[in-house]
């Protein structure tokens, strides 16, 4: 087995990585040809997949209408035997239905700031939906992965 094999995840911690409260690093191609990255929380869309919410006027966006081509990054560890991540080779979808960048944005806010501002509840919730009146959601069709732990870096050895 390669050493690049041995470190990789499995679909379930790939699964468990991504339900970690990480940042994830958001590549799409700007109108120069050149890679437009951002860092942004995410969440999941009703049907499952990774999602975000944005501006619709963002570069992201604009980018992603011209190409929905997106490649994201997922990734931790300070040290070298602890560095995990996921890369996600998507195509994106644009999506200004409501009751999706809702939950999108319910699910962000779950993951993000919920431990400090409190859950989402019946007097909350509607201001959060107002926060997100003018935004969209961006849901991932994941088309490819690669991942890596490099504490299995030590069980290999």
């Amino acid at each position: 087995m390669s050493k690049r094999a041995s470190i990789a995840m499995n679909d379930q911690e790939v699964a468990d990585f991504l339900a970690g409260r990480h940042v994830m690093n958001m590549a799409t191609i700007g109108p120069t040809g050149r890679p437009h990255l951002v860092g942004m929380w995410y969440g999941w869309a009703p049907d499952g997949r990774l999602a975000c919410h944005t501006y619709p006027r963002s570069q992201k966006i604009k980018n992603l209408e011209r190409n929905p081509a997106l490649t994201a990054l997922v990734e931790d560890g300070a040290v070298y035997d602890e560095l995990r991540g996921v890369q996600l080779i998507c195509d994106a979808e644009i999506v200004d239905d409501r009751d999706i960048v809702h939950a999108v944005a319910e699910s962000t806010y779950e993951r993000y700031t919920a431990e400090q501002s409190g859950p989402l509840n019946d007097d909350t919730r509607p201001f959060l939906h107002a926060y997100v009146a003018k935004r969209v959601a961006v849901l991932l069709d994941v088309v490819d992965t690669a991942s890596w732990d490099h504490a299995k870096l030590q069980s290999a050895t």
